[in-house]
């Protein structure tokens, strides 16, 4: 799909000016004396509406303007990152409880992850453009590299190693101390402060650390996946940046739900193992290898059907379990769960 450069310009600066209005209007509705509120269920879930709704209304005039193709490879990967990115979210989560985030700067945390991981998925999404303008043979490495990370995430998952991370004491975050001294405690949103004469980096940097350490990981993983769907740019582009749009609000509707989506690794890998399989398929067939490709439709079928049995199935499991026992599967944020509850209690 061919867009013109002015559409690039005013598609950025559209979602600029949505993430300048939600910062106004979320981030600032209070007074110097009473300090930043905590965010309620009822303002994420408005917010949260309106951020999908904006999507679907954009993936609609994909169609009207691009034909049904173009939209349907949209749809197809903003399902693909917003699934990615509830993924993203089960290891904020984890990092949130880690350093024992104050709730009422929690969404501040997620804002700046979000902005981190829109910044990097859009270095990638360049280095990957070109990359495969260069050479076609990079989707073989793709989908070797995604049906590799599907089998990690199975793997990882049986062994239980994403609930023994200590996202506090990353590499990132150990440079981070060897460098600077930390201040035990939050001094509000500043990411430093002078304690005894000596300028200390705050809990809240390293936060940020952690969280942007991860983004880059989870960028590494996401935008091979979405070439898998889509080579077009823009594309590409826009279904990242709408799946992480409105990602701090949905962060606080899952928050009551993180321990109960047990099986959202396993319908994760499933869907990256297609994808990859996809992709080779794709490799093969501009190699002119006779082999079949799978079309955007499928796709879209096959992604839509793992997320929504991925998801029933979790559920069902988790309410037929004993209380406390939901995410007995070594579901993501199992180890640290109630230690972020505790944090969130008003």
């Amino acid at each position: 799909m061919d867009v013109p450069t002015w559409v690039w310009f005013a598609t950025i600066g559209a979602m600029v000016a949505i993430l300048a209005v939600d910062l106004a209007i979320v981030d600032h509705p209070w007074s110097k004396k009473s300090g930043p509120k905590e965010f309620g269920m009822k303002q994420a879930a408005w917010w949260a509406a309106f951020y999908m709704a904006i999507a679907v209304i954009f993936g609609f005039g994909l169609w009207y303007f691009g034909g049904a193709t173009a939209a349907g490879e949209y749809f197809a990967g903003f399902i693909t990152e917003k699934s990615l990115s509830v993924d993203n979210l089960f290891v904020f989560y984890l990092i949130i409880g880690a350093f024992a985030v104050p709730k009422k700067y929690q969404h501040e945390v997620l804002l700046v992850g979000i902005v981190i991981a829109l910044v990097m998925r859009g270095i990638f999404i360049a280095v990957g453009a070109q990359a495969i303008n260069a050479w076609s043979e990079v989707f073989y490495l793709f989908g070797a590299f995604l049906i590799y990370t599907a089998i990690k995430i199975v793997r990882d998952h049986m062994k239980g190693d994403d609930e023994d991370e200590d996202y506090s004491d990353s590499f990132a975050v150990r440079m981070v101390r060897k460098v600077w001294p930390v201040a035990d405690d939050y001094h509000g949103a500043r990411l430093t402060v002078r304690l005894n004469g000596r300028r200390h980096v705050t809990p809240m940097l390293m936060v940020i650390v952690a969280i942007g350490v991860t983004d880059l990981v989870f960028a590494v993983d996401s935008i091979p996946a979405i070439f898998g769907l889509t080579q077009d740019a823009y594309i590409v582009f826009t279904a990242n940046a709408f799946a992480l749009l409105g990602l701090r609000q949905l962060y606080f509707l899952l928050a009551g739900l993180m321990d109960r989506l047990v099986y959202i690794s396993w319908g994760l890998s499933v869907i990256m193992a297609f994808i990859g399989v996809k992709m080779i398929l794709h490799a093969l067939h501009e190699n002119g290898v006779h082999v079949p490709e799978i079309g955007i439709a499928t796709s879209l079928t096959v992604i839509i059907g793992v997320m929504a049995v991925t998801i029933i199935a979790s559920l069902l499991k988790s309410r037929g379990a004993p209380k406390g026992e939901a995410s007995a599967g070594g579901g993501p944020g199992d180890g640290d769960a109630e230690g972020v509850s505790a944090d969130r209690t008003t």
